[in-house]
């Protein structure tokens, strides 16, 4: 099966060459060229379907044995049938690059490649408070049960020693434990955490380490079964484990566990459950916010459930202040986009030798550029978005493509002036250092974290309080620990609740709790200060009382009245094509072939917020498929009718992206 391609292709075995097992690599002819490919089946006959004429050999079998194990193979089949996606898109997004380099051989361990692992512990687990201990015994009573519990314990209160007692218990059994994180940037303080008890037995798997580091910890769990803790981000799920006894998926929440493109589109919470069920292993979910699904799944009785509804040590949750932004314009009591209220915490904290951490999710200087007399806003050529200002770098830039752009001096379209709207982490940074110029200044976002260190150096900058006020994206929302960080500031909060999808309390209220928790994380109380437009808004009722229970049944009520998760499973299928009637004309008619089949299960053909990205023009279809339903079926009916778009020569240069559960 070369690796990419949509379809599996047979091959024959020539004389002198040994018969290939299943999970070896192969070196095969396509077309006019060679590539690596996955042996999927190994059989002695030729099917009586294929003329043994048209049947080309293989060309080398470069591996003594398997690299990918029955049980990876039984996955990877598992989420090409669930998510509709390709087994060679599957297979090309498990494997690491070096795993498709015609000339690495697995046996043999190339020069210079420094394994990402760390040296011998240097000191022992440090014990359980009493709530810690209750929490761990509740999880190990759990498991006799059900073998995916959910630990909802409130930020900081001591989740991940929680963790690592359990690590220790497996690694100690012999059992290998793999650690899933949202993002690569959390790696950074918890492996530094985990290497003082796990040493050596703690490896990492993320694509920032380079290609030979990633091959090599999957050579190596190719070749072993000793007990190893694996910290990754989501591709770890595609690691080869010989003796799985535990996967802990940290922030299950977190959007960032779902893949969006390329394909396969598969949600990294999901796959680890699958896994863990292949390999007879247990699952733990932990977070302060679950996801409305995995919550409902723990109350309903699917998942085992665990809380922790205090932080360690007796510390209280983060006060919460709400400033409400229409009153503080009106009496001018605004400093740039700091309210004066704010700016006098910030100074009272600052001179207490304190840290403030300031969110705003949106990155650059300014989301547009608009023009006073004709209204015109710079936009990308390729994507239906404007443009947005980059002043340190003199430049607009699309945030969807790259395109950039000098910024312009007047309009283009009348010769108007041009005028700043809205703000972004880099506008904040220069208005910060104007109010606080005695203050040491970072910033994290995508833009200030492009080179491999730059996350480490930020933080471990801010850890050891060379930073005072670190502002920065949802970067700074998720499981960071700083003990001296006793004011949170989020600086607009409005823009997350104005977005029309199903989700948007759900997110808003995760990403504010996380923030928040960020604050009065050792000694005194800490606050939160969220300015707003809108202080009536009911998300802010249930951070204020830090009420998860509250907000989850508000939204479970609507989703089970409006049909959405967890009642219903959703398919958003996806057409595109450079251009737009051909596009409109594919979607209006895969979506009447749809419609027969599954009624009102079935959307009218949707044009997305964003109707343009990257040149394409964009369509979309939803299904909505009852929970109780068969899946399987519903989704075997839909790719039967793609496949049957495709055969029209008109409509096949149209793609089709099918996403299951987008969200």
């Amino acid at each position: 099966m070369p690796l990419g391609l949509t379809d599996t292709y047979t091959y024959s075995v020539p004389d002198g060459i040994a018969c290939p097992q299943a999970g070896m690599r192969v070196l095969v002819p396509l077309g006019t060229k060679t590539y690596v490919g996955i042996v999927l089946h190994a059989d002695i006959t030729l099917p009586p379907t294929l003329d043994s004429k048209r049947v080309k050999p293989i060309t080398l079998v470069p591996d003594k044995q398997p690299i990918i194990t029955a049980q990876q193979l039984h996955l990877w089949q598992w989420i090409a049938d669930y998510y509709l996606s390709p087994i060679g898109d599957v297979m090309a997004a498990a494997l690491p690059a070096k795993a498709t380099d015609k000339v690495y051989e697995l046996d043999k361990v190339p020069r210079r490649i420094k394994l990402p692992i760390y040296t011998d512990a240097v000191e022992g687990i440090h014990p359980l408070s009493t709530a810690q201990q209750a929490a761990l015994e509740s999880i190990g009573q759990q498991w006799l049960k059900k073998d995916v519990v959910l630990l909802h314990g409130v930020t900081s209160s001591g989740k991940t020693e929680v963790y690592m007692h359990l690590i220790e218990s497996q690694l100690n059994a012999g059992k290998q434990v793999l650690y899933l994180v949202p993002e690569i940037a959390l790696t950074t303080q918890l492996t530094n955490r985990l290497s003082k008890v796990f040493g050596d037995k703690l490896w990492v798997y993320h694509s920032r380490i380079s290609d030979g580091q990633r091959m090599e910890v999957y050579r190596q769990l190719v070749t072993t079964n000793q007990p190893r803790l694996i910290v990754g981000a989501r591709s770890a799920v595609f690691l080869p484990f010989h003796n799985l006894g535990l996967i802990i998926v940290d922030e299950e929440h977190e959007p960032s566990y779902k893949q969006q493109d390329p394909a396969p589109r598969y949600h990294a919470r999901s796959v680890a459950i699958m896994m863990a069920s292949m390999a007879k292993a247990k699952v733990l979910l932990g977070t302060a916010t679950p996801a409305i699904e995995t919550y409902h799944n723990a109350m309903v009785g699917k998942y085992g459930y665990v809380e922790m509804s205090e932080r360690y040590a007796g510390l209280q949750l983060p006060r919460m202040t709400l400033i409400d932004l229409t009153h503080q314009y009106h009496r001018k009591e605004m400093y740039g986009h700091f309210a004066d209220p704010l700016v006098a915490r910030m100074r009272e904290e600052l001179n207490k030798h304190k840290q403030v951490i300031l969110f705003q999710n949106r990155r650059g200087y300014a989301p547009l550029l608009i023009c006073d007399a004709c209204g015109h806003s710079p936009k990308c050529p390729d994507c239906d978005v404007p443009l947005t200002l980059h002043l340190q770098d003199r430049e607009l830039r699309c945030h969807y493509c790259g395109y950039k752009q000098p910024i312009p001096q007047l309009c283009p379209e009348c010769g108007g002036g041009l005028r700043i709207r809205g703000f972004g982490t880099e506008r904040l940074e220069d208005e910060v250092h104007q109010l606080f110029p005695e203050a040491r200044v970072a910033r994290l976002d995508w833009d200030t974290t492009r080179n491999k260190n730059d996350y480490e150096d930020i933080i471990g900058a801010f850890g050891r309080h060379e930073v005072d006020i670190l502002i920065g994206t949802q970067m700074v929302t998720k499981g960071l620990h700083f003990d001296d960080v006793s004011l949170v500031a989020v600086l607009s909060a409005d823009h997350l609740f104005n977005n029309s999808d199903y989700t948007s309390f759900e997110r808003s209220y995760q990403m504010l709790e996380q923030v928040s928790g960020r604050a009065g994380r050792k000694g005194t109380q800490g606050e939160v200060v969220i300015q707003t437009w809108d202080t009536a808004h009911p998300v802010f009722k249930y951070l204020q009382e830090h009420n998860y229970k509250g907000l989850y049944n508000e939204q479970v009520r609507e989703r089970e009245q409006y049909r959405f998760p967890p009642f219903f499973r959703l398919l958003v299928i996806t057409l595109r094509h450079t251009e737009a009637r051909l596009t409109q004309s594919a979607a209006d008619a895969l979506q009447v072939q749809l419609g027969h089949i599954f009624g009102n299960r079935c959307s009218v053909v949707i044009t997305p917020a964003i109707a343009k990205i990257q040149r394409y023009y964009l369509r979309q279809i939803r299904l909505r498929i009852e929970s109780t339903a068969n899946q399987s079926k519903a989704k075997q009916l839909l790719a039967a009718e793609i496949r049957s778009l495709q055969k029209d020569t008109t409509l096949r240069r149209v793609q089709i992206l099918v996403d299951v559960d987008p969200n």
